[in-house]
């Protein structure tokens, strides 16, 4: 395996920097790579570390295939290697093996000049798996009179051998945010600290693109596997370690998942509008829970000023629902419509007399509703340059609960990876310091006051079994005589399923999801549309 010593004269120093890139912003990305540069240069530091595919942002899918994109890459390093003068780096990007395979590296530079690069070898996981190969893995340099491994991504996972042959590993990383994910990392770290008896700094990505959220929670544990520094999750940081200094051990935070979710849906809605210069949210308000959440959180991401309400109520839609959902706007101060769909909905089923005459009430007549709803949202949207949140949850998502160009319509749906009672804890949370979201909403059963008397329950199980089964199938793939086994009714099981893999075409045609979960249902992962395995799963 090759090896490359630097040596140092002072004391070893490392700044740790955890910042928001965004993809192909080069020049943005370089800005703020060479302000922490110089920041950590005022603050004596030897060595600054910045995150994997830190220069281009991840994931960068095909991008990473154009010759071009490449070549910004390595300008952009250029320009950052020019002011290294009297401190060496560690910058993330994307670079090309001989053969022409792209490969994610990271840049040493030292006086200016790229010394070398130290490229990943596994590609375990992430988006841009398609797009990266494999390269020749770990290094190492010598800084202060310790050999430090140079680790990239997950090869770290692969790192038996580095503990062994150095005094410091260091691992540069662009780990996605799920449920969960920062327990086990810090887990992960702490173990692998304590059997290698070395110190580890790991530096993570911070910040949302599209439809990923990135949590940075960059840290650094001694040779003892305790906990010494931790940086922001869900937020740019900066900070120097001096390795040989004798650090108190700190206490990892218990983890609040509900509040990373919250933390992790603000990131990712605030960067997806701020990445792609949107200005305006729409959001159409039913007065029901998904709607009253996804309203409070476009508020508290983006602004009350920027964030338009439409409610749409039909002959079917209480005045209770209607007053909840003003009552919405005025708390969050927001500026709203109330606009009917009673003749709408009138003209539209006269006009389908030749085709529905002589019916009985059916979905046909509720999905109609529906579709109104989502046409006129879309029409708000043009008129009022406006992006539109969609409002559906992942237990709805999941069994299809919806309707195709309707409630499924939408920019962006930051609730689909998040199931119905997580929603609920969702507002409990918003509610935390005052009642934002009224105990209205909150205590009403679900419905989606499509015909008198409509409930959600009409169609699925209370929604805790509902996500309990749903959670089972999805995020820990058991199958069904598994879950029946534990206990769950065998004639519900088997609703659930046969909803999940019946509703695979109508998730494929929906708008990007913010991926909250280890599961995440988006095309190219789960189930395909055609398929005869839900006979035998």
């Amino acid at each position: 395996m090759p090896k490359f010593y630097i040596t140092y004269k002072r004391g070893m120093k490392i700044a740790l920097a955890q910042l928001n890139y965004t993809i192909g912003d080069f020049d943005g990305n370089t800005a703020k790579i060479i302000e922490n540069i110089n920041r950590a240069k005022a603050e004596s530091a030897d060595l600054v570390v910045f995150a994997e595919l830190s220069i281009c942002g991840t994931p960068a899918y095909s991008l990473l295939e154009k010759v071009t994109f490449l070549e910004h890459c390595e300008e952009a390093l250029v320009q950052i290697a020019s002011c290294c003068d009297g401190i060496s780096a560690l910058v993330g990007l994307p670079i090309q093996r001989e053969d022409g395979a792209t490969v994610s590296a990271m840049a040493l530079i030292q006086n200016r000049k790229v010394m070398r690069y130290v490229t990943k070898e596994f590609i375990r996981i992430g988006d841009d798996r398609p797009f990266m190969f494999g390269g020749t893995g770990v290094q190492y340099i010598k800084l202060c009179g310790k050999k430090i491994a140079i680790v990239v991504g997950e090869d770290i996972y692969k790192a038996q051998e580095y503990g062994h042959n150095a005094d410091l590993i260091i691992n540069t990383r662009s780990s996605q945010y799920r449920r969960g994910i920062v327990e086990k990392r810090h887990n992960d770290y702490r173990a692998m600290a304590f059997r290698y008896n070395k110190p580890i700094v790991m530096v993570n990505q911070v910040g949302a693109q599209t439809d990923v959220v990135f949590d940075g929670s960059s840290a650094f544990y001694d040779g003892q596997g305790h906990l010494v520094s931790m940086l922001n999750s869900f937020g740019e940081d900066f900070k120097v370690i001096d390795t040989e200094a004798s650090l108190p051990e700190i206490n990892f935070v218990e983890q609040n998942r509900t509040e990373n979710f919250y933390k992790a849906i603000i990131l990712g809605l605030r960067d997806y509008f701020a990445k792609n210069d949107f200005k305006k949210a729409g959001v159409g308000m039913s007065g029901g829970i998904d709607s009253a959440v996804v309203g409070a959180l476009a508020v508290e991401a983006l602004g009350a000023e920027n964030v338009y309400f439409l409610m749409m109520p039909s002959q079917f839609t209480p005045d209770e629902s209607v007053d909840d959902a003003i009552e919405m706007a005025k708390r969050l101060n927001v500026e709203y419509n109330v606009i009917p769909i009673n003749e709408s909905y009138k003209a539209m089923t006269e006009s389908l007399i030749p085709v529905c005459g002589g019916t009985p009430f059916d979905v046909t007549e509720e999905k109609i509703q529906s579709r109104l709803r989502g046409t006129m949202l879309m029409a708000m949207a043009n008129k009022k340059h406006c992006t539109i949140l969609n409002t559906t949850n992942k237990s709805e998502f999941a069994t299809g609960y919806g309707t195709l160009y309707g409630d499924y319509i939408g920019d962006f749906s930051i609730l689909a990876d998040v199931y119905k009672c997580e929603v609920y804890s969702l507002a409990r949370y918003i509610n935390r310091n005052q009642e934002i979201i009224p105990m209205s909403i909150l205590e009403k059963e679900p419905s989606a006051e499509l015909h008198p008397g409509q409930k959600d329950s009409d169609y699925l199980p209370p929604y805790d079994i509902t996500d309990a089964i749903l959670y089972r199938m999805i995020e820990q793939g058991q199958h069904r005589e598994e879950i029946i086994n534990s206990g769950f009714d065998d004639d519900v099981v088997r609703h659930i399923h046969s909803r999940l893999v019946k509703a695979a075409s109508k998730r494929h045609q929906f708008c990007p999801i913010l991926r909250l979960s280890t599961k995440p249902l988006r095309p190219g992962v789960e189930i395909p549309i055609t398929t005869r395995y839900g006979l035998y799963y």
